[in-house]
């Protein structure tokens, strides 16, 4: 097949690397047009996306929202196990912008605009008519809020200053143990103060994926039924074992692996990622009388609670860090492990919980990037310098999104998006791109 070389064209458009701290990027990266050779090459323009999970679908929706109606665009998706088979789907879907001290993130408002965004049109697409993904009731997002409790004396006073620079489109209210008790009957505050995110959401990740994807596929049919440039989309269940599949078929790869990103023998041991295996316990009440409350918030500490519904919690997560194993099923000693490490940590917040059924338990392999002075960072760019050889396919990685995928993936994905399209690392903010400084020592 022949392949285009993206890059190629005359003149192309290079514009200088961007810094977060130095530009405003309300509109600024969405007005960067593609590379003019897209709109003039004859074959269709051929993307694989490695990974279903937040990433993944993240990028593909952006490439086709973006992408010139004129252009033909094939997008190939590929993941093992299907939509959300890794970390992201079994992940605990609590949204918020904050550290655990609730420190406002690097570009937490911005990133928490994007996922809200790309929340409400998976939402949408799990209402059409023609949706056929089960119990998209679970989907719908839980306006719950998620409360912190302070722990100890230093905590108290670090969340106490960072509360006061919160965002405004996630505002961080002080409860006294009164107010939390309104929210939460039966929670238990060792300093009797906690920090409440009363717009904080949690959703069922697994759903929200599915339901993500089905907006891309809806996407890809409203654009055939306008008359333009013909777009598809497809999903294979398949293992990747090296990128050197993929040269010759492809005019762009974007890498959203995860953890399984270290697997890929180009790119093995290069990349400034660790790896930590989480077990998340689900858990449902011994009985129809001791729920959990209708519009009780979940809640952060030392292990956290995900609400479900009133019947289903989620408590997580344990830190198993260097492992390498990413299977979701967990063994009976792992969970039995997991159980005596999470439940203690939970019941001294949340008493009752203690009471609750552990119903089973899954796992996912995190990848964690390096701390920077910014925080901890995801690595985005392209890594044909870091393969080697001359590749006429442009290879992108868009990865390290740790325990934050839910508030990256919305952003940065459109970010991603941006840069494969118009051929233009510079694109990503620097923040984003430093890491190819690093030299690995994991």
């Amino acid at each position: 097949m022949k392949t285009l070389n993206l890059c190629s064209y005359p003149n192309p458009m290079i514009l200088p690397r961007r810094s977060s701290s130095s530009t405003t990027h309300n509109n600024a990266v969405y007005a960067i047009p593609p590379s003019p050779s897209l709109l003039t090459q004859q074959h269709p323009l051929r993307f694989a996306v490695l990974g279903a999970g937040f990433a993944g679908l993240s990028v593909v929706w952006h490439l086709f929202k973006h992408s010139p109606k004129e252009l033909n665009l094939k997008i190939d998706v590929y993941d093992e196990v299907g939509i959300g088979g890794g970390a992201s789907g079994i992940s605990g879907g609590l949204l918020h912008p904050y550290s655990p001290k609730v420190k406002p993130l690097w570009e937490g408002a911005q990133c928490w605009k994007e996922s809200i965004k790309l929340l409400s049109i998976a939402e949408e697409a799990s209402l059409s008519k023609d949706c056929i993904i089960q119990d998209m009731k679970a989907f719908a997002v839980n306006k719950r809020g998620i409360l912190r409790p302070a722990m100890d004396m230093k905590n108290m006073a670090k969340l106490n200053d960072n509360a006061k620079t919160c965002f405004p489109c996630c505002r961080v209210e002080t409860l006294s143990n009164e107010e939390a008790q309104g929210l939460l009957p039966g929670i238990l505050l060792p300093f009797n103060t906690a920090f409440f995110m009363p717009q904080a959401l949690n959703i069922n990740p697994q759903h929200y994926l599915e339901a993500l994807f089905r907006a891309c596929e809806n996407l890809v049919k409203d654009s055939s039924c306008q008359g333009s440039g013909e777009k598809q989309l497809s999903l294979h269940k398949k293992s990747v074992h090296g990128l050197s599949e993929f040269e010759g078929e492809y005019d762009a790869v974007i890498i959203c692996l995860g953890a399984k990103a270290n697997t890929l023998p180009e790119i093995s041991g290069r990349l400034p990622l660790r790896t930590c295996r989480g077990v998340i316990l689900n858990m449902e009440p011994p009985d129809i009388t001791r729920c959990y409350p209708e519009h009780g918030p979940s809640i952060l500490s030392d292990a956290w609670i995900a609400v479900e519904s009133s019947r289903s919690l989620k408590v997580g997560s344990t830190w198993e860090w260097k492992s390498i194993n990413s299977l979701p099923d967990v063994s009976i000693d792992e969970a039995s492990k997991a159980l005596h490490e999470l439940l203690p940590k939970a019941s001294t917040i949340y008493p009752g919980i203690k009471d609750w059924v552990f119903t089973g338990a899954k796992a996912g392999l995190r990848a964690m990037p390096p701390l920077t002075p910014l925080g901890s960072l995801p690595l985005l760019g392209c890594i044909n310098d870091l393969i080697g050889r001359n590749h006429r396919c442009k290879y992108w990685l868009f990865g390290g999104l740790g325990s934050r995928g839910l508030l990256y993936h919305g952003w940065l994905g459109n970010l991603m998006a941006h840069a494969a399209l118009s051929c233009n690392e510079g694109v990503i903010p620097s923040e984003l791109t430093s890491w190819k400084n690093i030299n690995p020592k994991f």
